[in-house]
């Protein structure tokens, strides 16, 4: 409980901070530059999902055998620079062809961050793999302090422009990987032999966790070829919002990982379905919450041009809620060895993504967008989750919320409040 409650703590932070700067940057470049902001960034992002190649899949799958631990660690640093520059230039080739409306200044300079990104991506995975959480939450902390602040103080003195908006992007992306080297002890000897065998394990991988990233990023994209930036920006300050209910959902999932990665196949079972069954009642309450004070809580942060913001934030709702069980059971189906399978299951549910976002975005433009989004993230959160079921034998009872679990939750949160009283009032008396 302390360390859910620690990296649930290191999400919000970020998350909330970006809640303040984007009321700051929203009204600052408008629904258009706000528009093109997440298309740049949107861009790198699928760079570096592209460029990891799924390298961290690969050391979890390897992380069992002791002395594979330090070469992991070297080669993490080393097949991220690599694969992370080769994403960017390939990126950058593929921007320029399709002819984006996007300056190319502002590419560059996203796409320059990949490669760290990257590296970052793989050493963070050997960081929860190690059971080093609080290290993995500082650096979230740090990049969302380096990202928002510049922006904060840039709009109040009105010298906010979207220039300096992607250059504290892309000096956040850095940031990470430098803050890993020194207690990872980098550089580190790796293995060349061991790299080949990662990437021929991850590239078996790589194409449905490509597909599972876009898949969450796609819409973004194809929002800005059929409609207007400004629509684009109408649907960012949606997803936005929707994203601080993945906090307590991505914090459980986080800090499991290690006791999913353990030989005893029972225990990586039982944390699994207790994961999938804590994040279905985190993540319904806190959607819930979310959509109760959206109507408010829209025009009032970011304006009455954004009200339009409303409508698409209902309609990913029950998606969200979707998208927080897929996480956990990933982490978990990876143990199995089907990675063609997985590949498989995250590439239909990308292709139906595509599909219907071509027929709904032109009739309902955001909404239109929501709605595909909620359609394949249930769809491919129901195949999942009955893979996981079928092969533990569990029965749909097995994955529901229970009454042990919220009383579970209530007396952990009970206790750490008795904790922290008790030692504030140790440090009184003191």
């Amino acid at each position: 409980m302390r360390s859910f409650l620690q990296t649930m703590a290191s999400q919000a932070f970020p998350l909330a901070m970006a809640a303040v700067a984007g009321v700051f940057l929203t009204r600052g470049l408008q629904p258009e530059g706000r528009g093109v902001y997440a298309t740049v960034t949107t861009t790198a992002g699928i760079a570096t999902v592209v460029g990891h190649l799924s390298v961290g899949r690969s050391q979890m799958a390897l992380w069992p055998v002791l002395d594979r631990h330090r070469p992991l660690v070297g080669n993490a640093m080393v097949l991220g620079l690599v694969l992370g520059a080769a994403a960017g230039a390939a990126t950058f080739c593929v921007v320029t062809v399709l002819g984006l409306p996007v300056v190319p200044q502002l590419m560059v300079m996203a796409l320059l961050a990949v490669p760290f990104g990257v590296a970052a991506v793989n050493l963070k995975g050997v960081l929860l793999l190690q059971s080093r959480v609080g290290l993995a939450n500082r650096s979230t902390v740090l990049s969302a302090v380096v990202l928002y602040v510049p922006i904060l103080l840039l709009a109040v003195t009105g010298t906010l422009t979207l220039t300096a908006v992607v250059a504290c992007w892309a000096v956040s992306t850095v940031l990470p990987f430098a803050l890993f080297v020194r207690p990872l002890g980098l550089p580190a000897r790796g293995e060349a032999a061991l790299a080949r065998r990662q990437l021929a394990l991850s590239g078996r991988y790589h194409l449905g966790a490509v597909a599972f990233h876009l898949l969450l990023t796609v819409d973004v994209l194809l929002l800005n070829v059929w409609v207007t930036p400004a629509e684009v920006g109408l649907y960012t300050v949606a997803t936005s919002l929707l994203s601080l209910s993945r906090v307590p959902t991505d914090a459980l999932a986080q800090i499991v990982v290690a006791r999913q990665a353990v030989r005893d196949e029972a225990e990586a079972q039982a944390v699994t379905a207790r994961t999938v069954r804590l994040n279905l009642m985190l993540g319904s309450a806190a959607v819930c919450s979310l959509a109760c004070v959206a109507p408010l809580l829209i025009p009032t942060l970011y304006g009455a041009a954004f009200s339009g913001s409303l409508t698409p934030l209902l309609a990913l709702a029950p998606g969200t809620v979707a998208w927080s069980l897929l996480r956990p059971v990933e982490q978990y189906l990876v143990r199995l060895g089907r990675p063609m399978t997985m590949t498989a299951v995250a590439a239909c549910a990308l292709a139906s993504n595509v599909a219907l976002n071509a027929v709904l975005i032109p009739l309902w433009g955001a909404t239109g967008a929501a709605l595909a989004s909620t359609l394949s993230y249930g769809a491919m959160a129901a195949v999942e989750v009955g893979w996981f079921a079928r092969a533990a034998g569990l029965g749909a009872g097995d994955l529901l919320p229970r009454a042990a679990d919220v009383r579970w939750v209530a007396a952990s949160l009970r206790g750490r409040g008795r904790a922290a009283r008790d030692l504030a009032s140790a440090r009184r008396s003191a």
